[in-house]
């Protein structure tokens, strides 16, 4: 070995710096060393800085290693994601020494990078940064998974500038950035920066670093994000675990509950009995309403909350037929609900059956009425022993009505066929029902429905058609006019009479209509003299008395004579004049009667209608006497 190699292996054995290098070359030709001399130092010197540089490299690697080593460790024994990342960055700073460090997380929802924690920073805008993918820097290493370096960001075109990220960048007073893609398989799930406010070139064994350092980060993350799920995991399992035990009660109620109900639907049990059952299980009032309360969200098979009650609908096939309300429970648990649920379905089944027996009888009954309309013929005993069993009063005078749903400008236009056809529906519905309440019976007939019902003690025709128009037309919420025929004795011993009676009742119901009293009921006897025409029975007496009775009455008890007064009256064209001339009395004397028969008559008896029944009762009235004497 000569003495200047020596030389060089003493400077690498003491780590000399590379300026030291130089000093052997230059004492030798300081000294006047030849030049077979100064070239042999010359190499020496080469061959020492490279031994001394795959030295430096060697060493530098050994920290590296070492530096991921520890990062590794550190990163396992986390458990937070928000500390995970915190140190990710904080390495990463530290092991390439630049003065600011950063991580950006992909957000897939909205298809971007957004800046996730930073070290080093300064700049409100920069920490709240977000970048598209392609967009900046960043951007392009989410969108193509590869790391980018820039000595120069704003003089590297690159990647896109935006005017909202070069802001950014511009506010921390960024220059050389370095970011590597945090990947997980093959997937992109943020990217790591590391960067510096001067110029500077980042070395391919610092990107490789970076690379390294962001592949134990991505996998960090990972951890961290599956140790948040399975505690979630756990958290859950726990909070179920916990219902169960807290429930397990409340589950043996419930199925008490079912029995219960069960029990009750097969011994034919009621709504009101489940609603008492009911009460008693949850601990609360229970109580079946027609009119459902609460908000329309609440539909078939669910219950909800309607101020302090619970209401469960009680609803089958899209109709609704009520509801279950709940109170004195301010809070009631899924199984309690549920149970509450189960009560309004049964109740449901219940009034279903319950309408389907209905509607079994109304059959019934409609079949009966009709063998009257259509066979009259038919044996009377038979026809009375099927009375009997609808437990219908088959000796009471009845009477026949014919009802029909009016509505303005019904009927006019084609649309109405359909709607028709469901007005028919749900008016033998009412009437069936009605039918069923008063003990008579109802069917569907002419476009509309007849009726036969029992005259009650002290009723006439009249007041039964009135009645059966209130009732139907409150019912169905339309205007329903009704015909009423006159009192029918014995319809069911005497079949052959109801079909006329329903032909009677059907004129005046035509009657009503075209004097358009729509949403009236009437018979005969109301409608004056049209009523004459109209019944069966010319009941002339009858249309006296009460067009002008209390007139007659009043010339029979006091002897006067306003009779006569009313025919010379109408006969002068209702002209006091030339009544008083007719009946040679003062004028006041008819003006006077006049005014006696406007309070025996009303007001209106002047009116043009009131006016020809009056004249008309005038002249029945002088028949009758006349043939009387």
């Amino acid at each position: 070995m000569t003495h200047e190699q020596a030389v060089y292996l003493e400077l690498l054995a003491r780590g000399a710096a590379t300026e030291a290098y130089d000093r052997p070359v230059l004492l030798a030709r300081a000294s006047g060393a030849g030049p077979e001399q100064l070239a042999g130092l010359e190499q020496a010197k080469q061959l020492a800085l490279r031994v001394r540089a795959e030295l430096e490299g060697r060493r530098r690697r050994e920290a590296e290693l070492s530096a991921l080593f520890e990062t590794a460790h550190d990163l396992a024994g986390l458990r937070d994601l928000d500390d995970v990342l915190r140190a990710i960055v904080q390495r990463a700073r530290s092991l390439l020494g630049t003065e600011v460090a950063y991580l950006s997380l992909n957000d897939p929802v909205r298809g971007d990078t957004y800046m996730r924690v930073t070290e080093g920073s300064v700049s409100a805008r920069f920490q709240q940064v977000r970048l598209g993918m392609g967009e900046g820097l960043g951007g392009l290493v989410a969108q193509t998974a590869r790391p980018y370096v820039t000595d120069d960001y704003f003089r590297d075109e690159r990647f896109q500038h935006t005017e909202s990220i070069d802001s950014a960048v511009g506010d921390e007073g960024l220059v050389a950035i370095l970011g590597v893609p945090l990947t997980l398989g093959s997937q992109v799930i943020g990217v790591l920066f590391a960067a510096d406010r001067r110029a500077r070139v980042f070395e391919r064994e610092q990107v490789a670093l970076l690379g390294s350092f962001a592949a134990h980060a991505a996998v960090a993350i990972d951890t961290a994000n599956l140790l948040a799920e399975t505690r979630s995991a756990l958290a859950e399992l726990e909070r179920a675990n916990d219902i169960i035990r807290e429930h397990s009660g409340v589950i043996e109620r419930a199925s008490e509950v079912h029995d219960r109900l069960t029990e009750l639907v097969l011994r034919g049990g009621g709504v009101h009995d489940v609603a008492a059952a009911v009460s008693e299980v949850l601990g609360g009032a229970v109580e079946f309403v027609e009119e459902r309360p609460g908000p329309a969200r609440i539909t078939e098979g669910h219950a909800g909350r309607h101020g302090d009650d619970w209401v469960a609908a009680v609803s089958a096939g899209g109709e609704t037929f009520g509801a279950l309300v709940l109170r004195e429970r301010p809070d009631l648990d899924p199984v309690d609900l549920r149970t509450l649920e189960r009560a309004a379905l049964v109740t449901s089944l219940l009034l279903l059956a319950r309408r389907s027996a209905g509607e079994a009888e109304q059959r019934v009954r409609g079949e009966l009425l009709d063998d009257l309309l259509d066979a009259p013929d038919r044996d009377p005993g038979l026809l009375r022993e099927r009375a009997a069993r609808l437990r219908t009063d088959t000796d009471a005078p009845h009477v026949v009505l014919a009802a029909r749903i009016d509505r303005a400008g019904a009927g006019a236009e084609a649309d109405a066929g359909g709607r028709e056809s469901a007005d028919r529906q749900r008016l033998r519905s009412a009437a069936s029902h009605l039918a069923a309440t008063r003990h008579g019976l109802a069917s569907a007939r002419d476009g509309g429905t007849v009726l036969l019902l029992p005259l009650g003690p002290g009723e006439s025709a009249a007041e039964l058609a009135r009645q059966t128009a209130r009732h139907l037309g409150g019912a169905l919420r339309e205007a329903v006019t009704v015909g009423a025929s006159a009192p029918v004795t014995a319809p069911l011993a005497h079949p052959e009479r109801v079909g006329p009676a329903y032909d009677e009742a059907r004129r005046c119901l035509d009657a009503l209509r075209l004097l358009r009293r729509q949403g009236e009921g009437a018979a005969a006897e109301d409608l004056g003299f049209l009523g004459l025409l109209l019944a069966d029975t010319r009941d002339i007496e009858g249309f006296v008395e009460r067009t002008i009775g209390q007139v007659v009455a009043y010339d029979r008890r006091r002897g006067t004579d306003l009779v006569r007064t009313m025919d010379a009256y109408f006969a002068s064209g209702m002209s006091p004049a030339r009544t008083k001339d007719d009946l040679h009395v003062h004028v006041n004397t008819v003006a006077q009667r006049v005014e006696r028969i406007g309070r025996l008559l009303g007001p209106d008896w002047q009116s043009p209608a009131r006016a020809l029944e009056i004249q008309l009762a005038l002249r029945l009235h002088a028949l009758s006497s006349a043939v009387i004497r």
